[in-house]
Parts: structure tokens; sequence; C-alpha cells
């Protein structure tokens, strides 16, 4: 009798093999082909801001890479929920990838009061794209010239200085939360839905300063109407070699660079998100993407998935401590 039961166990442990196999196969196939038709990629955002921009520059190069049409499509809205959730819940098989910016990824879901939509493990990291520092912004006719001097004013008038940003809970909202808490000032926080109507008030002398990455404000620096004090990332800007770092300011943990990023849905198998990556290192490596890049006030700054992974946590614990400190709510 217990012979034909153990020759009864390894069939089933054959069999269960065989089945294992089978469900693998496809998957392994899908990979091996991959891509053999269009491949979607969402942003989170309305077109012509930094995220649509890297999308953009990023499209066009890796599809010639991988032979097929990569479609940029903007699914703004939800501080970036909408474009995260599309993202997702679609199939794992690398045909629809998600351009996410860092605001999103990491301090949206810090600060929201609702019921989080979607969770960080729901995405794989690909490849980082582009870094780019934010800058400090102030209006032109404000009698200080640097960070010292801001610092110095807000010190000795608590309260009389106010600031712009895109949102509560934005990244612009936690950078003057950060700057508050290590300068030791107290500045006022002005709200507005968006970068757009933010500098629109910046320029009209209804604020004083903002925070953001560069190409908004660019135009509006060269026509004077506009003043950096300094630039939030750890290395000067190259196409604002003048301008210094917080660091070089005197603020040496005022560190506050948004990054760019492709991401996956969680489960993709690893050959495809391994190629995507190689071919989006490959291209970040050319002069013209990079020179691209410098111009937008950003960098080509690769990452693999690992590195991109390692960077979300530490960014999140980072910012953790800024948004509890300061009670950082989003509407």
């Amino acid at each position: 009798m217990t012979e034909p039961i153990g020759i009864s166990r390894r069939t089933l442990g054959l069999g269960a093999l065989t089945l294992a196999t089978l469900g693998l196969a496809p998957r392994a196939r899908a990979a091996s082909g991959y891509p053999d038709h269009n491949i979607l990629m969402l942003v989170p955002t309305a077109a012509g801001g930094t995220t649509d921009i890297a999308a953009r520059m990023l499209g066009v190069p890796l599809g010639t890479a991988l032979g097929q049409a990569v479609v940029v499509e903007n699914r703004g809205g939800g501080n970036g929920v909408i474009a995260a959730v599309a993202a997702a819940r679609a199939a794992p098989d690398g045909y629809t990838l998600l351009m996410q910016y860092s605001g999103y990824h990491v301090i949206t879901p810090l600060v929201s009061q609702q019921k989080p939509q979607w969770q960080a493990k729901e995405l794989t990291p690909v490849a980082n794209v582009l870094s780019a520092p934010q800058i400090v912004v102030v209006r032109a006719d404000l009698p200080f010239k640097t960070m010292a001097e801001l610092v110095a004013y807000a010190k000795a008038n608590p309260g009389k200085l106010n600031y712009a940003s895109s949102g509560n809970g934005s990244l612009q909202h936690a950078t003057g939360a950060m700057l508050e808490q290590q300068a030791g000032i107290k500045l006022v926080h002005v709200p507005y839905k968006g970068t757009g109507p933010a500098l629109q008030d910046l320029l009209g002398g209804q604020v004083d300063l903002t925070f953001g990455t560069a190409p908004p404000f660019v135009q509006h620096i060269q026509a004077g109407k506009l003043r950096v004090l300094a630039t939030t990332g750890k290395t000067r800007l190259p196409s604002m070699p003048d301008v210094p770092t917080t660091a070089e300011a005197g603020l040496p943990n005022l560190v506050a660079t948004s990054w760019f990023a492709v991401f996956a849905p969680a489960g993709t198998p690893k050959p495809v998100v391994d190629k995507l990556s190689g071919e989006i290192a490959k291209i970040l490596s050319t002069p013209a993407f990079k020179q691209k890049a410098q111009e937008q006030g950003a960098l080509a700054d690769y990452m693999d998935p690992q590195q991109m992974d390692a960077m979300v946590k530490t960014d999140t614990a980072r910012w953790a401590e800024v948004v509890k400190a300061a009670h950082i709510e989003a509407d």
C-alpha cells in the first residue's frame, strides 16, 4: 500500500511543477518578445509642466530604441492620484508606464486627509529620468539679494513675508515649512491651485517669494522681474552657475530636489523592467538628452530600480519629519 502512495505523491509533485511552469511560460514569452505594440506613458499633470516635459523628452527616443511608439497621455488631477491609480491597476506587462513626480509620490501620501487610493508598493520603480532642484525666487523689488538677508529680514519681521505654493500639501508648501524650521523664521503660507496662478501673483506683487523648478521662472528672471537667491540642490545648476546652493548660503540641510521617474505596475516581469531601465540609461547618457535637460533647469540623472527604491524610502522618511512638525495637511 505504501508504494502506490509514494508514486502518487511523486506524480502530484511533478504535476504541480508542470502547472507552475506552464503558468510562468506566458509571462516569460511576453518578456522575451517585449514590446510588440505601443506603450502608454501616463503623466499625472497637465501638459507643459516639468513632469510632462520629462515624459515627452524620453518618449520619442525610448520608442525608437524599443521599436514601438511610446504614447504620452496626460491624466492630471487629484494631486497625481488619477494617473497613479490608473497605472497601479493596469496589467503588469510593461505596456502601461507612469512618469511620476516626487511631490506626488512622496509628499501627497504623507499629507492626504483622505484614505489613500493607492500605495507605493503598487508601483515598481524602473528608472529616474530627471532631477531638478527647486530655486528660491523673490520679487526683484524686495530689498534682499541673498538668503542671509532674507533670513535676517524674516527674523526681524516675523510673519511679514509670505510665500506662494501650488497648494496645501504641495512640495513648495513643504519646502517653505522646511525653510522656517531650519532658519528659525516665521513666514505666511499662501496656497494657490497650481504654479501658474502662484507665479502670476508673485509677478503682480501679491506675494513675496516662492519655490519651484526653474523652467516657469527663467524668462521672468532674465527680464529682471524676479530674483533667484539660491538653489535647493546639492550642486549649482549649470544653467544658473552664479546662483549658490542653500548649503553655500548657510542652510546645509535645506535640500529639496524634485525628481521625475518612470514606474510600472507592481508585478511587471523583471526582464521587462530591466530592458526598459537599460534603454533609459543609454538615452540619458547621450549629449543631446543632457543638453535638453540642462535647458529645463534639470539634470539627466539616471538611477536604476534599486537606487530608486532606496531614494523613495529616504525621501519619505525625511519629508515625513517636516510634514509632522509643520502639521501640514492637504485640502
